[in-house]
């Protein structure tokens, strides 16, 4: 029997040797991840620099640190790590033995004799061994999961920066559109008093005045719709910040400085920098140890339970004064009726960790297209650059040249206003060129996971965190207080 007990014992504990592995990251292919045309072995990434080195606009870094402190999303996931933290704790926990306190107590009567009270007060102790790795799997798991937490909110921060940067930078453009399109009204104004004196020195006709005159109402009033979406931009921005509606204090487009250089650094580097490939690769560690868990329950568990306390019931006699209860247990209990289920749950577990290792080659995948789709963004914007400024001084010179062969009579009132509106689509295409290299130098630090805390900076982040918490839940209990009184 003792030769028997030990061959099923080898072979069980050889069975079960996967559920002891850690994880390791799979293979994945990370070669021209940015494409051909942007490999590189350069390890320098503009990742690497702090926001606040990236961004160097004043008044952009004050919008950045409101929204860090006051965002919703930041708070959601500044929460979501809290309910990791808990979670992980309670998976720690469950290596040592839980104890309960049960006190009960009765009365009872035979044959209509006097009741008898009889109770207990018994302390009871139970302790899972852990032999196959059940518990030791579901810690592990909850360590994915709250390393994931930290991700997640890693995500969210640089998401929130990136989004206020373009909420910014929007409004820039706005302000340089509607600064254009002022100066463009102005001057159809201009054109049309000075068609008026010619039309009344007999140079030109009704007509020609009154053609200047509604484009230089069109472009007023267009100035309105530009407003709007400033107004509409402050709006989405001020939400952000998690704010009223204001006027949003800014610079000028013209005064962005952003890295010329921009260096993208190996592929690798992603599995280090991006917040949401982490968050994929920490789904599938949590989808590894879920399968690991699910074989465990393939095997017996342990468990060793006890009980000390006091009854005054013996047997059917009730007793007094009390006596000590004193008990001990061990239980083994292997599955065989439900090993089938239990193998079923070892497939579900296995075919989620091969979605969940699709869904990490995925999203590394995914981050390649997003840096390749910002390095063309900036590289057009700035290929277009030069050509651009070439386009608009032609058209400034043409406008100019035309309103004064107009005031000699040499040219008709359209050749001026249609230079005045070229030059509008010019002036307004250059600064969304302008734009579009801004945004696409955003895009592409966003893409390469920018903006990310140190583990030290994270770890103060979070304790500031929590005495801001603290902070309210205090005020809030003032404010009851106050207002039962």
């Amino acid at each position: 029997m003792n030769k028997y007990i030990t061959i099923i014992a080898i072979a069980m504990l050889a069975a079960s040797c996967g559920i002891y592995k850690p994880y390791a990251r799979p293979e994945v292919a990370v070669d021209n991840l940015y494409g051909e045309e942007y490999n590189t072995s350069d390890t320098t990434s503009i990742a690497d620099v702090e926001w606040r080195e990236f961004f160097t606009d004043d008044k952009l870094q004050r919008l950045i640190d409101q929204g860090l402190d006051n965002n919703t999303d930041v708070e959601s996931a500044y929460w979501r790590v809290k309910e990791a933290e808990a979670t992980l704790k309670s998976a720690r926990l469950a290596f040592l033995p839980s104890f309960s306190l049960n006190p009960n107590g009765g009365v009872s009567s035979f044959d209509q004799s006097a009741g008898a009270w009889s109770y207990s007060v018994p302390l009871s102790a139970s302790w899972q061994i852990d032999i196959f790795g059940g518990l030791n799997n579901a810690k592990r798991r909850a360590k994915a999961l709250y390393a994931q937490s930290m991700e997640y909110r890693q995500a969210v921060r640089t998401q929130l920066i990136s989004t206020v940067a373009t909420y910014y930078y929007t409004l820039l453009l706005l302000d340089g559109q509607y600064e254009a399109t002022r100066l463009t009204a102005e001057s159809l104004i201009a054109s049309a008093e000075t068609m008026r004196a010619m039309m009344q020195a007999g140079m030109t006709n009704q007509a020609g005045v009154s053609q200047m005159e509604a484009a230089a109402y069109a472009a007023e009033a267009s100035l309105y719709d530009i407003k709007q979406q400033i107004r509409e931009v402050e709006n989405s921005l001020c939400s952000l910040l998690g704010d009223t509606p204001h006027a949003i204090e800014r610079t000028t487009l013209a005064e962005q400085h952003l890295p010329e250089t921009l260096l993208t650094g190996v592929p690798v580097r992603m599995l280090s920098n991006r917040p949401d490939v982490r968050i994929a690769e920490y789904s599938l560690m949590q989808a590894y140890y879920s399968t690991a868990a699910a074989r465990s329950a393939l095997y017996p568990t342990l468990t060793l339970g006890g009980l000390v306390g006091w009854t005054n019931n013996a047997g059917a006699v009730v007793t007094n004064p009390a006596s000590i209860l004193l008990s001990a247990t061990a239980s083994l209990v292997a599955p065989i009726f439900n090993a089938n289920k239990a193998r079923s749950q070892v497939r579900i577990a296995e075919a989620q960790q091969q979605e969940a290792l699709l869904s990490f080659r995925q999203s590394l995948l995914n981050a390649g297209g997003e840096v390749n789709d910002a390095l063309t963004q900036v590289q057009t914007a700035r290929a277009k650059r030069g050509l651009r400024e070439k386009q608009v001084a032609a058209l400034r010179a043409a406008a100019e040249n035309t309103a004064l062969l107009m005031q000699y009579g040499s040219t008709t009132y359209l050749e001026v206003l249609t230079a005045q509106q070229e030059l509008l689509a010019g002036l307004i295409s250059e600064m969304s060129d302008r734009y579009d290299e801004i945004s696409g130098v955003v895009n592409l630090y966003t893409a390469l996971g920018g903006g990310r805390e140190s583990d030290e900076a994270a770890a103060a982040s979070l304790e500031a965190a929590d005495e801001h918490a603290k902070d309210r839940k205090r005020a809030a209990r003032h404010m009851e207080q106050g207002s039962k009184r």
